[in-house]
């Protein structure tokens, strides 16, 4: 071999090789320190959904956000701090906050005033198991931390009327195999959103929207669901839902009665 192509087969490895290391300390740099929690917050905006509704929903988060209970229950854990991203979806789902570190008050509000300037992205179906599905294939591998729990928290006020490509508990049972963990917040209405698609109500057993979450939504360690009971009730449901989720206090064997309603408070 020539020198001269000994050189050129010299620069190719190093720039190879710094190539290579650079990929690397990329990598490493989107690893940060570990968490308690990486919560997905998946908020319906579809036609049901008017601006109202909308602000009471966007709201409703950031006060929970800026809730001394919550921001305990998420400073207070072992790691000390949790990730938190945000979905909007209807016809489609939208990514509208990317993965967030919250380790401290600043964190916390900072967040909350993102939250409040989020722009309405509405649509008209309530495409549920599309939004599992994106979260599945695109979020939680996106998760830039080791967490010890991943949620995904899902609210809406009626049950999936898309006609998806796959049944919702197949994506479900994806997410839960991958070791995540879905919680459940169905706004119960007067007139419940598509409710011919609902099972039917049962004396003494939980209204249809929140038996069709128990039966078609929630999933994995510790899962659970909590009913708002209409949307000027999403306020104080999401942030007694913080607190469980992000405390570690959830498990199948808790039922949301009045017992649990001074958690958030």
């Amino acid at each position: 071999m020539s020198i001269l192509k000994q050189r050129r087969a010299a620069i190719a490895a190093f720039m190879a090789a710094g190539a290579f290391l650079l990929g690397c300390l990329t990598v490493r740099a989107q690893e940060g320190p570990p968490v308690d929690t990486a919560l997905v917050v998946s908020v319906d905006v579809s036609n049901s959904v008017d601006d109202a509704r909308y602000r009471l929903q966007m709201e409703g988060i950031a006060k929970a956000l800026e809730d001394p209970g919550v921001i305990e229950a998420i400073t207070g854990g072992s790691a000390g701090g949790i990730l938190f991203s945000m979905v909007t979806w209807a016809d489609t789902p939208s990514f509208v906050i990317p993965w967030i570190r919250i380790a401290n008050k600043a964190d916390a509000l900072a967040a909350a005033k993102r939250v409040r300037s989020l722009q309405r992205q509405g649509g008209e179906f309530t495409c549920m198991t599309r939004m599992l599905r994106s979260a599945n294939d695109k979020i939680v591998p996106q998760v830039p931390a080791k967490a010890a729990r991943i949620i995904i928290d899902v609210s809406g006020d009626g049950p999936d009327n898309c006609n998806a490509d796959e049944p919702i508990e197949t994506v479900r049972d994806e997410l839960v195999a991958n070791g995540v963990t879905i919680n459940g917040l169905p706004i119960l209405l007067d007139t419940p959103e598509d409710s011919a698609l609902l099972p039917k109500a049962v004396p003494g057993g939980p209204p249809p929207l929140e038996q069709w979450y128990r039966e078609h939504v929630m999933g994995g360690p510790g899962s659970f669901v909590l009913p708002a009971q209409g949307y000027s009730d999403f306020e104080r449901a999401i942030r007694q839902k913080f607190v469980i989720e992000v405390s570690g206090l959830a498990s199948p064997s808790y039922t949301m009665t009045n017992s649990m309603t001074n958690l958030a408070r």
